[in-house]
Order: structure tokens, then sequence, then C-alpha cells
């Protein structure tokens, strides 16, 4: 018989990086602001403090103009 697939890993969805305006270099960050909150993904204080810091640089980038 055959095992069955197994994955792991997240997959984000870069058209809606793009479209928002983020380049490289900010998608480096979003990818270190996801390894921040899943370092400590049961600390409410720790996950409120990476949500502060999307919200501030999703200020950059409005879904609208």
């Amino acid at each position: 018989t055959q095992s069955p697939m197994v994955t792991s890993g997240m997959r984000i969805g870069t058209p809606a990086i793009t479209t928002r305006g983020l380049v490289e270099k900010d998608v480096i960050k979003v990818v270190e602001l996801i390894d921040e909150a899943l370092q400590k993904p049961d600390d409410v204080k720790h996950l409120k403090s990476v949500k502060k810091k999307v919200n501030r640089m999703m200020q950059k980038f409005p879904l609208y103009k």
C-alpha cells in the first residue's frame, strides 16, 4: 500500500501581498513576523505585540487608497 502524503509548512498568497504594494524586503518582514508569532503561539501578550507590529506595517500598505 501507498503511504499517505504528508505536507508541512504554510503557503501565503503572494497576489494578496503584491496587490497591496509589498516588495521583496517587505515580504521578508512578513515572514519574520509570522516566525515571531509562531515562537510563542500560546502567549497572548506576545501575540498582541506582534499584532501591533503587523498593523503598524500594514498602515503603509492600505487595502484601498
